[in-house]
């Protein structure tokens, strides 16, 4: 269709306003106006990687040969790494050439993936709320989200059932993100199980991203969904070394499962990439493979961080419920401030405080009535926070 100048393109009109677009514009410009701002609104970690990790990065860029194009789908010994990683950790064996894929990240791996799956006017299924990549990159490929509301783990599986039921066509492909971003709610291995069931009676492609695989806090560390017999016939789960090791600018993820939806991902991805820069890949292998004490420390602080959010945001009269895993808390917006929605209520809060946090209904409509905080503050930026708050609640 020919195009005016001024109008939207298609894929962009498919995209509403990007939600914490407005809190970033207010947080930008206090600081350009030198103001403070203590900063929850994004998940961006401030601990630096392991140091073998980034003596490895340089080791590598320091080979002349180092620079050329890389693997598209990532080098073999990373993906053995990861190999390596899922039978550790969750006693699974994934075939490192047929059921792994190297991505920028997961973000990029869940978009692509997207790209390579759907056909325009699919329905899929997604967690209301959710990580937005979850949903728009479906929505930039052309489908229908159908969003499934979260209350808890059995009815959400219910609702996603029903809707299976009650859509026209039915659903090709359900989102699972446990530990949740925003909602930090966990599962268990019996909940993978109900889903991979759900997944083969109603022909359901099932995408698990566990980026937060390593930062749990209370209860055992979290499962995967390829530990569930028959998994791999229906299920591709992403993982991300953001998160774990505290490299979320590397842009280093990965994707697991089915070989028929790896293929998929990696015919697309062959197109578009050369892979990631062959020293990042090197560096990561370093990480799967090396200590992982950096791993342990990353939740130790986070956990500590979360504590004294809990204890000094409720002292201040903002009440969180504990995060059972993630980097993030998902609090409900008090009472008194309720009506206002999560943008406005995160807009005064900044404006007012000088606290910044993400607005729920930036994870979808049933999150406005919350807001998500981000652990990325010291526990001292905490407590001021907290004092912050304080005068402004009472």
């Amino acid at each position: 269709m020919a195009q005016t100048h001024h109008e939207p393109f298609y894929r962009e009109r498919r995209l509403p306003p990007y939600v914490f677009a407005e809190v970033n514009r207010l947080k930008a410009a206090y600081r350009a106006e030198g103001r403070d701002v203590i900063d929850f609104g994004m998940g961006n970690p401030d601990l630096p990687p392991a140091p073998h990790i980034i003596a490895k990065l340089a080791e590598v860029a320091g080979d002349p040969r180092a620079h050329r194009y890389s693997a598209s789908a990532g080098v073999p010994s990373l993906r053995k790494a990861l190999s390596r990683y899922y039978e550790r950790r969750f006693n699974v064996s994934v075939n490192p050439d047929t059921e792994v894929c190297v991505t920028l990240g997961s973000k990029e791996g869940l978009a692509n993936l997207a790209q390579a799956i759907t056909a325009p006017g699919d329905v899929i299924l997604a967690p209301d709320p959710s990580y937005p990549i979850h949903m728009f990159g479906f929505i930039i490929a052309g489908a229908a989200v159908r969003p499934v509301a979260f209350e808890s783990p059995e009815s959400f599986l219910r609702a996603a059932d029903h809707a299976c039921r009650h859509s026209i066509p039915s659903p090709g492909a359900l989102v699972l993100n446990f530990p949740s971003n925003p909602t930090a709610q966990v599962v268990d291995l019996d909940f993978y199980e109900e889903a991979v069931k759900l997944a083969k009676a109603r022909d359901l492609i099932l995408i698990s991203d566990l980026a937060y695989s390593e930062i749990y806090f209370d209860g055992g560390p979290p499962p995967s969904i390829l530990e569930v017999p028959g998994a791999r016939d229906v299920a591709v789960e992403f993982t991300s070394m953001s998160k774990t090791y505290s490299m979320p600018g590397w842009r280093m993820g990965f994707a697991a499962g089915s070989s028929r939806l790896i293929d998929a991902l990696k015919r697309v991805k062959s197109y578009l990439d050369y892979g990631a820069f062959t020293p990042i890949q090197i560096a990561a292998v370093a990480a799967l493979d090396g200590p992982q004490d950096s791993v342990e420390a990353a939740r130790q602080t986070y956990r500590s961080r979360r504590d004294v959010l809990v204890e000094s945001f409720a002292r201040a009269g903002f009440t969180i419920p504990k995060p059972p895993a993630t980097m993030f808390a998902w609090a409900p917006i008090p009472e008194q401030f309720a009506e206002l929605g999560s943008v406005e209520f995160s807009k005064q809060l900044l404006e007012k405080t000088g606290v910044a946090v993400a607005p729920g209904l930036g994870f979808g409509e049933r999150g406005d009535g919350h807001v998500r905080l981000a652990l990325v503050e010291n526990e001292q930026r905490i407590r001021q926070a907290a004092r912050a708050l304080k005068g402004y609640f009472g």
